[in-house]
């Protein structure tokens, strides 16, 4: 019955809210691999796109930890 309860939390950990912020992340990478790829460069936009990419990336890290139990 313990495992059977384990089992079940462990199910749960799973949100669908996860997978927004993971297509979320890509959509940021995309944006930000075409900012630095365009002929007229925003600096202004490439900082704010690496801090945001860089922030979504752990958090995508953190969400994937604690899908494997590690959290």
């Amino acid at each position: 019955m313990f495992l059977a309860e384990e089992a079940v939390e462990k199910v749960g950990q799973f949100s669908y809210f996860d997978l927004i912020m993971i297509l979320f992340s890509v959509i940021i990478a995309i944006g930000f691999v075409r900012l630095v790829l365009a002929k007229e460069k925003n600096l202004f936009a490439i900082g704010f796109a690496l801090v945001c990419l860089g922030v979504f990336v752990i958090m995508d890290v953190l969400i994937v930890i604690a899908w494997t139990g590690g959290l």
